[in-house]
């Protein structure tokens, strides 16, 4: 099972197993993690669920859609270059994945 190292902005940290095919934020909903708020439950429809990829696991994953990059434009914190949106963040066997959550997401 992938495991997904969630960092909050202040620095603390969880580790959660998720199930391959899921997405980074289907995990952090379901396991209660907190800076994911994902109003729109993953439809692409809004930036609440903004995380900051680890630099080391960018190459790891798929390729921003061009909706997801226009989304993240929306976000409450400025974006990065290791922004993503975690409802595209599918998980892939083998490919554990560490994210930090902004300070805020509304």
């Amino acid at each position: 099972m992938p495991q997904i190292t969630y960092t909050e902005h202040d620095g603390a940290t969880r580790v959660v197993e998720g199930n391959v095919g899921d997405s980074v934020m289907e995990t952090a909903v379901r396991n209660g993690v907190p800076g994911i708020v994902a109003e729109c439950g993953g439809s692409l429809s809004c930036a609440t669920c903004h995380v900051f990829v680890d630099e080391d696991d960018l190459d790891r994953l798929d390729p921003m859609s061009e909706m997801e990059d226009e989304m993240l434009y929306g976000t409450a914190v400025d974006r990065e270059d290791n922004s993503r949106l975690s409802c595209q963040l599918r998980l892939k066997d083998g490919c554990d994945l560490h994210v930090t959550t902004p300070e805020t997401q509304v």
